[in-house]
This record gives C-alpha cells, sequence and structure tokens, in this order.
C-alpha cells in the first residue's frame, strides 16, 4: 500500500540554520507516525514543509500522491493541519468555525451543515457549539481544531503537539477521536513532547537538529536498551543519583518519578552486585535495584548525549 505522506531528502535552511536536514519518512493509510524531539530538533519546520506553509531548500515532500512541488493546491486538498498554537477564530463559535471553513474549501452548501452537525457531535462539542471559541477549556479547543481540520474529509492530517498544555483526561479523549479516524483510512503525523503519547503511535521518529536519530515502531526503538537498564528505588534520592551517576559502569541517570534509572553500557551484573554497598556507605536506603524494561525516554536520552 503506497504511503500517504513521503518525505525525501527534505531540507529547509534558515540562512546558516539547518532546521530540516535531509529528511526520510513515509506514513501508510491508517498508521500514526509520532515525530519526537526537543525544542529545534525541527519538527514544527517538517509539518510545515508538508502542509506547504513553507518551500524546501531541496528535497521532495508526497502528500496523498500529490508532490507538493507541482500540485500543491491538490495536496493542501487533501490535507488537514492542526498548528501547535490554536489558530481559529475566538470571537466565532464551534459552529461559526465550521461554516467558515467548509466555505473556504469549496463544500457545496447542501453538505456544510450536515457536515459540522456531524464533526461536532464526533468531538464532542455539539452542548458548545453556540459558545464563542475564546471561552472553551484548552481541551475543548483542540477538539474544535481538529474538527474544522476534518471538515473537508482529508485522507491526511498533520498534527502539531495538539495535546500540548491539555489536561490528561482531554489528551486520552483526543487519542480516542485519532484511532476512529484510524479505522477510516486517515495518515496521521504528530508531534508530540510526550513519550507516553509516542508509545501509542505504530511508528515513531526521534528527531535532533533537522535529523532522525532512530526511526522504527516502539518496540523496535527500545530493543537496543533491553539489559542496559536498572532501576533504583531509594531515600534520600538526590544522594542516590549522584552516587549512581559517579559510580563505574553508570553511564546516565534520569528521575522517574520516586525512581532513578540507571543507563549501562555493560556489566550489569557487577553494577548490581556492587553499586548498594557504595550507596550504603553514603548513607542511602535502597529499596530495590533490578534490571527494569528500557522506555522511549531512556532511548531518546542516550541518543541526545550522543548526538549533543
Amino acid at each position: 500500500m503506497d504511503d500517504l505522506i513521503v518525505a525525501e531528502n527534505l531540507t529547509k535552511h534558515f540562512g546558516a540554520v539547518h532546521a530540516v536536514d535531509g529528511l526520510n519518512l513515509g506514513v501508510s493509510p491508517s498508521e500514526i507516525f509520532g515525530l519526537v524531539g526537543p525544542d529545534g530538533a525541527g519538527k514544527t519546520t517538517t509539518m510545515r514543509l508538508l502542509c506547504g506553509a513553507y518551500e524546501p531548500t531541496s528535497g521532495r515532500a508526497v502528500v496523498a500522491g500529490f508532490d507538493l512541488g507541482h500540485q500543491l493546491a491538490k495536496a493542501r486538498q487533501a490535507t488537514g493541519y492542526v498548528p501547535q498554537r490554536f489558530s481559529l477564530y475566538t470571537d466565532l463559535t464551534p459552529a461559526e468555525n465550521l461554516a467558515f471553513f467548509s466555505e473556504a474549501y469549496g463544500m457545496p452548501r447542501a453538505k456544510r451543515v450536515a457536515r459540522a452537525k456531524e464533526l461536532l457531535d464526533f468531538v464532542g462539542l455539539t452542548a458548545f457549539a453556540h459558545r464563542r471559541a475564546e471561552f472553551l477549556s484548552g481541551g475543548m479547543k483542540q477538539k474544535l481544531s481538529l474538527a474544522c481540520a476534518l471538515i473537508h474529509r482529508p485522507r491526511v492530517l498533520l498534527l502539531d503537539e495538539p495535546t500540548g498544555g491539555v489536561d490528561p483526561v482531554a489528551r486520552q479523549e483526543f487519542w480516542r477521536l485519532l484511532y476512529t479516524l484510524l479505522a477510516e483510512g486517515a495518515a496521521i503525523l504528530i508531534s508530540t513532547p510526550y513519550m507516553d503519547e509516542a508509545s501509542r503511535c505504530h511508528h515513531v521518529g526521534l528527531m535532533n537538529h533537522g535529523k532522525l536519530m532512530a526511526e522504527g515502531t516502539p518496540h523496535e526503538i527500545v530493543q537496543p536498551l533491553v539489559g542496559h537498564v536498572l532501576e533504583l528505588a531509594a531515600e534520600p534520592q538526590r544522594a542516590a543519583r549522584q552516587v549512581s551517576g559517579a559510580f563505574q559502569g553508570v553511564a546516565d541517570v534520569q528521575v522517574f518519578g520516586d525512581r532513578l534509572h540507571l543507563r549501562v553500557a555493560e556489566g550489569a551484573a557487577q553494577i548490581l552486585e556492587r553499586l548498594p554497598g557504595a550507596l550504603a556507605d553514603a548513607g542511602v536506603t535502597v529499596t530495590h535495584l533490578r534490571p527494569t524494561e528500557p522506555t522511549l525516554e531512556d532511548v531518546f536520552t542516550q541518543l541526545l548525549a550522543e548526538n549533543s
């Protein structure tokens, strides 16, 4: 099955800054591809290249079978885009925003009202259809943005950190809507700062300095670290982190709530045997130290350290 989103050696330079640098990716129908990276990694620039807002310095982008370099209008007609910041008309209601975008996309007048009602029901905003957008909650605004992006029935969705600043319940609801769209054959490219969201994607690209450092399924990406991550629960945590970080064989220590993740290059068995003694000598009480499954955040932290 042909990919609905294709980037081939896609590059965008702003003077000396290579915001996107030779990017290659593909997203198939009924698939979510997650872009994860720090601020300045190139995620938003990638989205803007793929929606036609930016012209690439070099390379090629194809959306729904349309080359953006030659068929931009057709590609845009097949694309729904939700930017990072809420950009709809705050002085209009959800119903009025949907009416505006349905007309902007040239939908037949007879179909506009029915489509708007369908989308308001879909995103759960029917009861708020006549409330001005400025008075909607953050989660409601993001649902409205999604509804407006869907008004013309696009085959491709580009979502730039759509759940940033949204409460956990609204995030869950937003993802439920995305999975419903997958059943209809949509291809979704989403950027997210949340590793739990990245783990829900079919494929993930870990991005930095305009390049993909790693790409694959969440399972594939964490495999190189299997057997190289230890979980430490100890008090006081700050002292435990200092001792562990200085211990021979420990490459990195990251905080995960009340636990620490220790990334070890090799010799995990020796560290399991010797580190508790070093912690005890420093007055640290160890609850447990054991191997644990690596997370996407473990991998991302490692790759950032290697590529810094």
